[in-house]
């Protein structure tokens, strides 16, 4: 039980430290745009990025906040299957909750997409494909997060090692419990689409 904990306990704080990285926040300061969290929804992920209007940026922030869990997910599996399961959980964890920002950090998605595709990319490919047909009919990224999660963790308990599709399912409530203001938006029909603005977050 001791060293089950140990090969869980250094990955997740590798991961943690990984993905607390906040790289939304990061690269809007660093192109003079100021503090991303007084910014639309005041989130630091890809999404809010994108309604400063940089494509550019927000692309930068998706794939870095994704690679960020696929790094930690392909260092970790060197020591084994349980190891990367550990650093997949410490890098979703420490984007929701990063120490350098008080613990308020992202709502996820993009980084567990990125440990999708580093536990095994089929699971990835999965969640990426439904991300994307939900995006394209509905116009709301967060709705497409919320279902892509639910798709991925479904196909991983056909497509991957238990170990890894039971850290995926533990994630999915999470992830919708950190939209919750989205999903209360998109109910009463006031959730902001792809590529529409929004104003700064009060």
């Amino acid at each position: 039980m001791a060293s089950t904990l140990l090969v869980l306990l250094a990955p997740f704080l590798l991961g943690y430290l990984l993905g607390s990285i906040p790289f939304g926040l990061l690269l809007t300061k660093a192109a003079g745009l100021g503090d991303i969290r007084k910014v639309g929804s005041g989130n630091i992920g890809a999404t809010n990025v994108l309604r400063t209007g940089r494509k550019g940026l927000a692309a930068a922030t998706l794939l870095l906040d994704a690679l960020k869990g696929v790094v930690a997910v392909l260092i970790a599996d060197q020591i084994g299957q349980l190891a990367a399961v550990g650093a997949a959980a410490g890098a979703v964890i420490g984007h929701m909750f990063p120490v350098w920002l008080s613990f308020k950090g992202g709502k996820g998605v993009a980084t567990t997409l990125g440990i999708m595709w580093g536990l095994s990319w089929p699971v990835g490919a999965v969640a990426c494909a439904a991300w994307l047909v939900v995006a394209a009919l509905f116009r709301y990224s967060s709705l497409a997060a919320l279902l892509a999660v639910v798709v991925a963790a479904i196909a991983a308990w056909f497509l991957t090692d238990p170990r890894a599709a039971t850290l995926l399912t533990l994630l999915v409530p999470l992830v919708w419990v950190r939209h919750h203001e989205n999903i209360s938006r998109l109910l009463n029909g006031t959730e902001t689409k792809i590529g529409q603005r929004a104003k700064p977050a009060t």
